[in-house]
């Protein structure tokens, strides 16, 4: 079987090289990757060491309409000439002349990861029939989460005859490589010493991962836990916004901005924390569900995404109604008077059932068989 995916504006795709070492190590499938980038991509020398091409096409979302013309007209010339069994396409741009390209070239299987589903209809309705034109063109469409396939069915009308769910995976001894001294290290760097609780989110500051509702909650628990602290590890355009709301609520000693944590010392980020928190409006996944919940680590969050299919509210994580100050502030307070060692096994336990790549890895492989199967 050989799979061409295609990806835009990365220069390096984890998963993707986690799926080229897999296929490496069994001698199956082939695989090859066309990029759409601005600069010459990483990829291009990671997926050489397992043998595998990586193709580059020059684009800048700059310079959109032009950029996907020539990359239409490329992805359709390499997809006729090297006749791949399936294409996998993952990002809106990729995805919108992927799909084309390869509907124009023959390739039966036409695989779509609905991987940002919801940011348009929210963010950028002018680009919404973009979702619904890949949809058509795709004959099959790979949700990342319950939440996801139901976006899809409800809003971008798409059948479920093409809809499956296969979860992101993520490498389990990798995310999980607590150090205690860097753990150490970060409390002190980030003032968390003798602080309890410690709350802690990892996520892009963007207006609908929810920070200003965060910053809402902790003005209530620190009411009743005067040595809160509230930790934003992340970096956006809502930096300034999310600084003067702590300001002018008089929160400058209970949240705080990290900036970005080394991806190396993530782990130990996750492992000095009391509670994760989370307060997205709509998660297609959230990585960063599956990670904290890896860790052991009690989770409070928004109905959405990865921790929508994970948690059983007050069993292994909790989950609030509504994505607000208030109801965020009631679920911590929920998680503090419960037994938080429990919670967090009983997430760590699930997230090992559902979100280890091997999972992610099988998934994919069967939807291509069934897919070609099919078509």
């Amino acid at each position: 079987m050989h799979v061409l995916h295609t990806f835009s504006n990365n220069s390096s795709v984890p998963y993707l090289s986690w799926f080229a070492e897999r296929a490496h190590r069994e001698g199956g499938p082939r695989f090859t990757f066309i990029l759409m980038h601005p600069e010459r991509p990483r990829m291009i020398d990671e997926m050489k060491a397992y043998g595998f091409k990586c193709i580059w096409i020059k684009f800048s979302d700059q310079h959109r309409k032009r950029g996907l013309l020539k990359a239409l007209f490329l992805m359709w010339w390499h997809m006729a000439r090297l006749r791949p069994d399936v294409v996998h396409s993952h990002l809106m741009d990729d995805s919108m002349a992927g799909m084309l390209a390869a509907r124009l070239a023959g390739v039966k299987a036409r695989v779509v990861t609905k991987q940002v589903t919801g940011f348009h209809w929210m963010h950028a309705p002018r680009w919404v029939w973009v979702d619904r034109f890949t949809n058509r063109m795709a004959t099959d469409l790979l949700a990342v989460s319950g939440e996801c396939r139901q976006f899809l069915l409800e809003k971008e009308k798409a059948p479920s005859s093409k809809i499956t769910v296969v979860h992101h995976g993520v490498q389990v001894a990798d995310i999980t490589a607590q150090d205690p001294s860097v753990s150490e290290a970060l409390r002190r760097r980030f003032g968390a010493i003798d602080r309890f609780p410690v709350i802690g989110t990892v996520a892009r500051l963007i207006e609908w991962k929810g920070h200003r509702h965060i910053v809402d909650a902790a003005r209530e628990v620190v009411r009743n836990h005067p040595k809160a602290l509230f930790l934003f590890c992340g970096q956006g355009d809502q930096e300034q916004a999310i600084l003067r709301q702590v300001k002018e609520a008089g929160l400058e000693d209970h949240v705080k901005l990290t900036g970005w944590v080394d991806r190396a010392e993530i782990p130990s980020f996750y492992g000095m924390l009391d509670i994760y928190l989370h307060a997205a409006a709509l998660e297609p996944f959230g990585f960063v569900y599956a990670e904290a919940l890896l860790n052991g680590i009690p989770v409070v969050s928004t109905q959405t995404g990865a921790a929508k299919d994970a948690i059983e509210d007050g069993s292994n994580g909790i989950l609030v109604d509504e994505r607000n100050g208030r109801s965020l502030a009631e679920g911590i307070e929920r998680m503090l008077r419960s037994d938080r060692r429990a919670i967090g096994e009983a997430g760590r336990k699930t997230a090992l059932s559902l979100f280890p790549f091997e999972r992610m890895w099988d998934g994919t492989m069967n939807l291509y068989r069934k897919a070609l199967a099919r078509h």
